[in-house]
């Protein structure tokens, strides 16, 4: 439970389990996983069960429930209203560790539309990965400008989006440049298959040596999760008609200069997650292709505020998970 004043904040609490009404499900939580997000809700948010992300067994259904069974396994939903179409300022009326109570508890109670299927074979720790950090790189990749085979996709760090940024980019033939302040995170990059990296540190400028990799076009689609100290540079090596997919701001609220995107036709859009037919799409590519997402470490669920730690140090390669 959080109780406001950051990551300290955080307590244990027992509580009654939940029973699920009508058109709910009980799910028995296995694991759940950390985002940027939450060390902004754990300051800003008081009384609510935090994490947005989590995945698990159902154990009981509501009357009425259908398309879900006890025993099947699931990952929570973000946004629990928003099944298709576009966003609507409604959606976030529902947003799991935000608005509404989250995931990181031994029982939640959902409705029966706010969970997809678990991927084939992944456990509840790797499923737990996927409903924010996951869904948002899928979104950037194919709801957008709808990068193919031979685009060229810039990534920037190493934390959960671009990873999944990555996987994904590779999955479609893409070809994927990289960024991180550690040539060892930059070489687990190569083994996941980035074609290109550049150690930040090393280059001030990185931006021009994303332009050199690239013959001096730039790229077709930015991940975007830096903010104040790398907006301005994506702008700059984003090529003629292409996009950036504003999803974070780790570094700060940016105010930059527009003319580079007016001047390249390009597209700047914001990316908040995504809805359940697009968690659902990206289920379907997970179960067809190879692939395994990227932990950091697992915490216990009564070291929660180690975990939220770790995150807040930006050490990590990928995700951060909490086994419950």
């Amino acid at each position: 439970m959080l109780t406001g004043g950051g990551v300290q904040g955080l307590e244990i609490r027992e509580l009654p389990d939940p029973t699920p009404g009508p058109g709910q499900i009980a799910v028995r939580v296995g694991a759940t996983s950390l985002n940027f997000r939450d060390l902004l809700m754990s300051r800003s948010t008081t009384g609510r069960i935090p994490l947005s992300d989590g995945a698990g067994t159902v154990i009981a259904v509501g009357e009425g429930v259908t398309s879900v069974a006890e025993g099947d396994r699931v990952a929570g939903c973000f946004f629990q209203g928003w099944l298709d179409g576009k966003i609507e300022a409604r959606y976030h009326e529902a947003a799991l560790g935000g608005s509404i109570d989250g995931m990181l508890s031994e029982i939640v109670v959902l409705p029966d539309y706010g969970v997809v299927a678990a991927p084939r074979d992944w456990t509840d720790a790797q499923t737990a990965t996927l409903p924010c950090a996951g869904l948002t790189a899928w979104n950037a990749l194919v709801e957008g400008q709808q990068i193919r085979a031979g685009s060229t996709v810039l990534l920037l760090g190493t934390g959960g989006v671009s990873v999944f940024g990555l996987q994904f980019a590779k999955m479609m033939g893409a070809r994927t440049i990289i960024t991180s302040i550690s040539d060892e995170k930059l070489e687990r990059m190569h083994e996941l298959g980035a074609d290109e990296t550049i150690n930040y540190r090393n280059s001030e400028n990185w931006e021009r040596d994303v332009l050199d990799a690239t013959d001096g076009l730039g790229v077709d689609l930015v991940i975007e999760v830096g903010g104040a100290q790398t907006l301005a540079k994506s702008m700059s090596c984003i090529r003629f008609g292409g996009e950036i997919a504003l999803i974070g701001m780790v570094s700060g609220q940016a105010e930059v200069n527009p003319f580079p995107l007016l001047s390249r036709s390009a597209n700047l859009r914001g990316v908040y997650v995504g809805s359940q037919r697009m968690f659902n799409d990206m289920i379907s590519a997970i179960n067809v292709n190879t692939m395994q997402p990227l932990i950091d470490q697992a915490f216990p669920f009564e070291d929660a505020q180690s975990a939220y730690r770790h995150l807040r140090a930006q050490t990590h390669m990928g995700k951060v998970v909490i086994e419950v």
